[in-house]
């Protein structure tokens, strides 16, 4: 089949799954052509030469760790109206020498509003949309209330009646809509390709650097080793060592590290449940996403949920290990095969009953639950 994927371009953890996903389409024989921006653009280009297209994507203000709904907003309304035109005028160039039958997105808008502009139909890969898909299972405090208000607001509105939703999800929750199937997340071939060993060192993944007293933080445990990522530089602090960013020399200390500290991130938190390595999770402000992400690494037992780091922190964290890695022994996952079969399966049955430019059957008003 001929598949227009969009991928957006804000953060790389959308592009590193759909690279592996889009991988799998061309081994598979379909023709895919692909459009995303910033980074994810970049990042995408250089493994697929010839096959991506660059067009301007969504972007999140951030207001010192949180992000800022207003200035995100603002933001998104100056810049929508011209961005709309300048993607739009790209698609029309695909139209030239590409005809899509049907559009994968994951999480991204433009290849959406193609697809219905097309009438074309639209399968969704992300774990975005389980916010308003499923049934949540944790009890979300007063504090998050607005958050998640407004995070299913925003997820409800994007892909609406799409023919169907692959939810990558490293946590089991009932389903509440149609036309919905929860999946194992997509892990990269190289984390696939590691070996878990457990080492000595706690790794922590620092994505907001702003945070300029994660070092003595640290060293007031003195009894561990820390290795730091994201302030891409090379410091030894003692028992606190900052990595600069290597893709093989990060893999290889999570594959080996004792547990890891991070944000609500999605993609890190299931690379590193895969390898059943205990999660130490505290979310960026104001990101309900996030926040459930780290909220159902607690329910689940495989590590805990903070808002913030401090020592006592991350002491009640490491004396828990033991019993987060015996949660953790049981979770199963056969690398990316549920997702592929699935997926093959419903690409199969959307090539044989529908046309370019016929309606594929929608899901119940994306207004109801």
């Amino acid at each position: 089949m001929k598949i227009l994927y969009g991928v957006p371009g804000e953060g790389l953890g959308h592009a590193t799954r759909s690279k592996v996903v889009i991988g799998h389409l061309l081994a598979k024989g379909h023709d895919v052509s692909v459009v995303s921006s910033s980074r994810a653009y970049k990042m995408l280009a250089a493994a697929f030469p010839g096959r991506v297209h660059e067009i301007r994507g969504f972007h999140l203000a951030y207001n010192g760790l949180a992000v800022s709904k207003a200035q995100t907003v603002k933001l998104t309304l100056r810049t929508a109206p011209e961005d709309l035109q300048v993607n739009f005028s790209k698609y029309r160039e695909l139209l030239g020498g590409f005809e899509p039958e049907i559009v994968i997105s994951d999480f991204e808008s433009f290849s959406y509003l193609f697809a219905k502009l097309k009438r074309l139909p639209v399968v969704s890969i992300d774990n975005m949309q389980i916010i308003s898909r499923a049934r949540l299972n944790v009890a979300i405090p007063k504090a998050e209330r607005g958050n998640y208000q407004l995070a299913k607001a925003i997820v409800r509105a994007k892909l609406p009646r799409s023919r169907h939703y692959f939810v990558t999800t490293f946590f089991n929750l009932a389903l509440k809509k149609k036309r919905t199937t929860l999946v194992p997340p997509i892990i990269r071939p190289e984390i696939l390709a590691a070996t878990p060993t457990q080492g000595s060192h706690v790794l922590v993944y620092q994505s907001a650097t702003t945070q300029q007293n994660l070092v003595p933080l640290l060293q007031q445990l003195p009894e561990q080793e820390f290795r730091v990522y994201g302030f891409n530089k090379e410091e030894d602090h003692g028992n606190v060592q900052l990595r600069a960013f290597s893709e093989a020399g990060f893999i290889a200390d999570l594959a080996s590290a004792r547990a890891i500290v991070t944000n609500g991130g999605f993609s890190l938190i299931s690379e590193a449940v895969f390898l059943r390595k205990p999660i130490c999770a505290i979310p960026i402000p104001a990101q309900f996403e996030q926040w459930l992400n780290a909220a159902e690494v607690q329910q689940m037992g495989y590590g805990r949920h903070f808002e913030s780091i401090t020592a006592d922190n991350l002491g009640a964290f490491l004396a828990g290990i033991a019993d987060f890695e015996t949660a953790l022994a049981s979770y199963q996952q056969h690398g990316n095969e549920v997702l592929f079969a699935q997926l093959d399966d419903m690409l199969n049955d959307i090539g044989t009953a529908y046309l370019p430019g016929e309606i594929a059957p929608q899901e119940e008003s994306w207004g109801g639950e």
